[in-house]
């Protein structure tokens, strides 16, 4: 037997195609370069690189997180909590801009999840930890990593759920508002002396917060609002409102505002089991 049949046999029997040079040009890239598969006009199409400007936002909100543990460890906490609240508006904007633009991609969609895990998991762990949960030891950490915990576990849901629930709402409150409920109360209250009251007020936010997260309470997700449709003129007059309410105090309008948003969905299922009950009772 010569050796071009050996080959050939050998190739048979571990199931590489003949043209195997053929498809190693095709798929050949750069190392440590990303590579995706898009359906245009339903034939699959290989395209190499990344989308720079909603990668560009993704990189500044992740930076932003970032930024908030650090300051948290250097017990600057008002700048903390600000860096959070940017976080959610570059996530914001990251999204929104791909879909604008038409550059989503599957990069971009893990990228995004990542570093909202680390601008609202990690970071507002850290910083509720740094500011009044230190000194609790064991529970303080315990009570840090529910909500961590809670906002990994609910990235990884939402990420399953795409396509499959009603945009309307949202399953278990979305780590943004979460974020925003911890970092707000701590923007709030970073001036405040360290009281019995407001670690317990910690507590509470903190790993009520991470609880539902996970839960199957339903939020409205606002996705049924028409921004670009056509509204009267004293719609624009309620914005301009809202603006300058929320300069008088930042700190204050959105820590309430946020947490209304929180206690928004057990309170709307509490009312909505009601009206079972009495007809159940009824019959």
């Amino acid at each position: 037997m010569t050796e071009e049949r050996k080959d050939t046999e050998l190739e048979s029997v571990s199931g590489a195609p003949e043209n195997s040079a053929g498809s190693d040009s095709e798929c050949d890239v750069e190392p440590g370069e990303v590579v995706e598969e898009e359906f245009i006009e339903g034939a699959p199409v290989r395209k190499k690189g990344i989308y720079l400007l909603p990668n560009a936002l993704t990189t500044a909100s992740l930076f932003s997180g970032f930024y908030a543990i650090v300051s948290a460890a250097g017990g600057v906490f008002d700048n903390a909590a600000i860096a959070i609240f940017i976080s959610m508006i570059l996530d914001g904007l990251d999204g929104r801009v791909a879909r604008m633009t038409n550059t989503q991609s599957k990069f971009g969609e893990e990228y995004d999840s990542l570093a909202d895990m680390v601008a609202f998991g990690v970071a507002p762990g850290f910083v509720a930890f740094f500011w009044a949960l230190n000194g609790l030891d064991k529970i303080g950490w315990a009570i840090t990593f529910i909500y961590v915990a809670g906002t990994a576990l609910r990235l990884a849901r939402f990420n399953t759920q795409i396509g499959s629930v009603d945009k309307k709402y949202f399953v278990g409150l979305p780590s943004p508002a979460a974020a925003a409920c911890v970092a707000g109360l701590v923007w709030c209250f970073h001036t405040y002396e360290p009281a019995v009251w407001l670690t317990f007020l910690t507590i509470v936010v903190v790993g009520g917060t991470g609880v539902l997260m996970v839960s199957n309470v339903l939020y409205n997700s606002f996705k049924d609002l028409d921004l670009r449709g056509r509204v009267p003129f004293a719609a624009i007059l309620l914005v301009v409102l809202i603006l300058v309410v929320i300069a008088l105090d930042p700190a204050t309008v959105l820590f309430t505002g946020f947490l209304v948003y929180a206690l928004s969905g057990p309170v709307r299922a509490l009312f909505r089991r009601k009206p079972r009950r009495a007809n159940q009772a009824g019959k």
